[in-house]
């Protein structure tokens, strides 16, 4: 067995050519490219007693990016944006020099029907030079991300470049994200067309590995850039995700990611002063931890 690789559990292991493990961070792996958290929502369902109610909150020196499976959520923040998220589109928010914003179920879905949330919650790092820009928000439509099949696993491009598709979303630094669907077994190589770190998250089904057989709610990442070969079991979903990773460390407290710890401290500051830029006409205000 070599030692290109790392899975990422719980209790992580190495199998040889990844870390195996449960997702971002985790204590052998804080980043893979410029992805620095990654948060697998549900599937929840959600009830008249626990709509989500994520009320107003900071975030400095990243990008978060949502993808639902199922569901909707509404997004508000601080630079005007009113958006609600569904199945298959994503939300976009790069915070940059500081960013607010809330997550909760929309007004016509609070009629007690029970529906069911599914997705991700992903923070991507800003380069360097960017941490200070001016916070922006975009939502890119399902219908628009590229989507392909071979020999009858399913391709959706959400972020980045793969073979000759791109996918409109604007990111700001050399990343890429995929959401893969098999029906039937079938070996993949996508070290041919994805460069930089890799990190599969195993959202239903299994995949082969190094030998060993990792199931649904584990994270793989390899241990060497431009090296990934897999085999996909049948009826497997994966959210594959990484790039090119940043020369400098990032320091994360909280909502908080900088490569300046300093930078993280004024923000922490300023939110307990409220001096962030608010959301007009929300009373919410989740409280620094510890605060």
């Amino acid at each position: 067995m070599s030692n290109r690789g790392i899975i990422i559990t719980e209790r992580s292991r190495d199998i040889g050519d990844f870390l195996v493990g449960r997702l971002l961070p985790f204590r052998k792996k804080r980043m893979v490219g410029p992805f620095v958290f990654i948060d697998h929502m549900g599937p929840t369902v959600i009830t008249e007693n626990n709509y989500l109610e994520i009320g107003q909150h900071p975030h400095i020196g990243l990008s978060t990016l949502t993808y639902l499976f199922e569901g909707e959520i509404l997004h508000n923040d601080s630079i005007g944006t009113v958006q609600k998220i569904t199945p298959g589109a994503v939300n976009f928010m790069t915070a940059g020099s500081g960013v607010v914003h809330t997550e909760r179920t929309p007004e016509e879905l609070r009629n007690g029907v029970p529906h069911t949330v599914h997705g991700f919650q992903i923070w991507v790092a800003l380069p360097k030079d960017l941490e200070d820009m001016a916070p922006a928000f975009q939502h890119v439509t399902a219908d628009s991300l590229p989507s392909w099949n071979l020999k009858g696993t399913s391709f959706k491009l959400i972020a980045g470049k793969m073979h000759s598709y791109e996918s409109p979303l604007k990111v700001y630094s050399d990343l890429f994200l995929l959401e893969i669907k098999s029906v039937e077994r079938d070996s993949l190589s996508l070290h041919e067309h994805l460069k930089g770190e890799i990190g599969i998250c195993v959202v239903k089904g299994a995949i082969e590995a190094c030998d060993e057989i990792i199931e649904a709610g584990n994270l793989l990442v390899t241990k060497d850039n431009d090296y990934c070969n897999i085999t996909v079991q049948t009826n497997t979903h994966l959210l594959v995700f990484g790039g090119q990773p940043f020369e400098e460390e990032r320091h994360i407290y909280w909502n908080f990611v900088s490569t300046d710890i300093d930078k993280i401290t004024k923000a922490k500051e300023d939110w307990v002063a409220k001096n962030f830029d608010m959301i007009p006409g929300d009373k919410s205000y989740i409280p620094l931890p510890g605060k």
